[in-house]
């Protein structure tokens, strides 16, 4: 019998890298209920611009540490893009929505990145091949974001809710038009470049936008919403950068998707038990299908034939 250990670096991958995951999903996920905390007393445009700061500056600073080489000038370009479509506007809806929904609806409808990743890389760059089992994956899906909308609009009958259901569900598609821009234009860039690059072009985007909505800058100053300012900015919009690069290195892009399951948990859940939102069954029945609809996107075709003719052969 071998005595033979298994290499510390291994022991340490072990428990390091579902702790990271878990870990980038809660950050993610509770974000949403950081939000809904901080527009109470701050405006969306000048949140979402001050958080942005918060993560480009700490970004920044990580770059003079790890000292990765320079983008050209051409990837500028590709970053300003990113810090449009794949931080500021979406980050921007997200927050501007919030004011009119739950934050557990919220977390659910963003979510639905995968599915229109899917729809951008299959329709748009003819990436990705098509099937049955993904096009009901689509419709299941989107049925979820139906549902959920339609329980926002009982609870806040009016225009109102649908329009800030509708800005989240269109921050997930910029999130996925940004996540195949990037796949296309920036993949020689250094992620972290990436990162604070997308940050700092975000941000100057926002608080262009917050001085015409908001006037002057507004400082928070409830205890809540500075600690939530923080949580979004250091933890939401640096550190979660820095969880995610990790896990994409040593797992690979299915941390991309696989992540997104924990958002309808996470902030359902938090939701519920901190902000006491209603936990009813349409929102249940939503949230189901929703995360059916992100799995059967998720699955190979030759994959489950394969699965199935295994078990039919037993």
């Amino acid at each position: 019998m071998s005595n033979q250990q298994p290499p510390a670096q291994a022991v340490e991958r072990r428990w390091l890298l579902p702790a990271a995951f878990l870990l980038l999903g809660t950050i993610w996920g509770s974000s949403f209920v950081w939000i809904k905390v901080a527009i109470e007393e701050l405006p969306p445009a000048t949140l979402v611009a001050e958080r942005l700061t918060l993560g480009a500056v700490a970004m920044l600073i990580l770059l003079l540490f790890i000292r990765p080489q320079r983008p050209t000038r051409g990837q500028v370009g590709h970053l300003a893009v990113m810090g449009a479509v794949n931080a500021g506007l979406p980050i921007f809806l997200i927050s501007w929505g919030e004011q009119y929904i739950d934050s557990g609806t919220a977390a659910v409808l963003n979510s639905l990145v995968p599915i229109f990743s899917l729809l951008v890389a299959g329709l748009v760059l003819r990436s990705e091949t098509w099937s049955l089992l993904r096009v009901i994956g689509i419709l299941v899906g989107f049925a979820g974001a139906v549902v959920l909308a339609s329980r926002e609009f009982a609870f806040n009958p009016g225009s109102a809710a649908i329009a800030g259901a509708a800005a989240v569900t269109l921050a997930s598609l910029s999130y996925a038009v940004g996540a195949s821009y990037g796949k296309i234009r920036i993949r020689s860039t250094d992620r972290y470049v990436v990162a604070a690059g997308t940050l700092v072009f975000a941000a100057l985007y926002v608080w262009a936008y917050a001085l015409i909505a908001d006037g002057s800058p507004v400082l928070p100053t409830q205890p809540a919403t500075i600690i939530g300012l923080l949580w979004l900015g250091l933890l939401g919009s640096f550190f979660a950068y820095v969880l995610y690069f990790f896990l994409l290195t040593h797992i690979g892009a299915t941390v991309s998707t696989m992540v997104t399951y924990m958002f309808p948990v996470v902030g359902v859940t938090l939701g519920v038990a901190v902000l006491d939102e209603v936990l009813d069954a349409r929102l249940l029945f939503g949230t189901a299908l929703v995360v059916v609809g992100i799995a059967i996107v998720g699955l190979r075709y030759d994959a489950v034939v394969s699965l199935a003719t295994r078990v039919a052969r037993r």
